[in-house]
């Protein structure tokens, strides 16, 4: 599949692994910059900004994470995939907290990196048909799909194209009980084994945003699945 659109910024200071990668995705129809390090790559971003970052995260100078954030300030939108050694489940969380729409963990293979590529710039484009806004309201939670914004009243959370890709499933599905796997697979394709864990990680971090509001909760159901409760029983009253 040729991407001449898919502008990625990729950040890595193991020079060897680099080029490799960038030589890969150019040879898969990417446009690919190949930056050493954060300090570098945010100057790089600055002047010129490109619609999709894979980056390192432990790197001299400026680390992924850092990065990462900053790019978030910048540009609240742009996907964001973090290469790590790291195995810890704090970091992934740290990751997924700062907005990391993947996190995927070496050694990796580059036919697994381009199928969630495509997976993440499929969610990000937008169809032409589709509504100019779409905005889910309760109580003092509104959640944006298009400005990719959560708030709960007194702070607005940007959010990352996953994040916003499966809030928008549990709204629709408010108070139904949804399996699993039909989540994964919305939203990382039926290879998807791997990101049930990071799933629960994502599930954390939205009943943080979310605990303003008691009458809005994920619930984990035992062999049946994920249920997004929004108590409107008051609403008529």
């Amino acid at each position: 599949m040729k991407n001449p659109e898919l502008s990625i910024l990729l950040v890595e200071d193991d020079r060897n692994l680099g080029v490799v990668l960038a030589t890969y995705l150019r040879n898969k129809g990417f446009n690919v910059l190949l930056s050493g390090n954060g300090q570098e790559a945010l100057e790089v971003y600055r002047k010129e900004e490109h619609n999709f970052i894979i980056t390192d995260v432990m790197m001299p100078i400026m680390d992924g994470f850092t990065f990462a954030k900053k790019i978030r300030i910048i540009n609240p939108d742009v996907p964001i995939i973090f290469l790590t050694a790291k195995t810890m489940e704090e970091d992934r969380i740290k990751g997924f907290k700062i907005g990391a729409d993947d996190y995927i963990v070496k050694p990796f293979s580059m036919d697994e990196l381009l199928m969630r590529i495509h997976v993440i710039a499929r969610r990000s484009v937008k169809p032409k048909d589709e509504e100019l806004h779409y905005k889910f309201s309760f109580e003092n939670i509104d959640f944006d799909f298009f400005k990719k914004t959560l708030s709960d009243g007194n702070e607005t959370h940007s959010l990352s194209v996953r994040d916003t890709d499966l809030l928008k499933i549990f709204f629709q599905k408010e108070n139904e009980v949804v399996d699993r796997s039909y989540v994964l697979n919305k939203i990382w394709g039926e290879d998807n084994r791997p990101n049930s864990r990071s799933l629960d990680v994502y599930i954390t971090k939205f009943r943080s945003y979310l605990k303003s509001c008691p009458k809005v909760q994920i619930i984990n159901i035992r062999n049946e699945g994920i249920k997004f409760i929004i108590d409107r029983s008051t609403d008529n009253e």
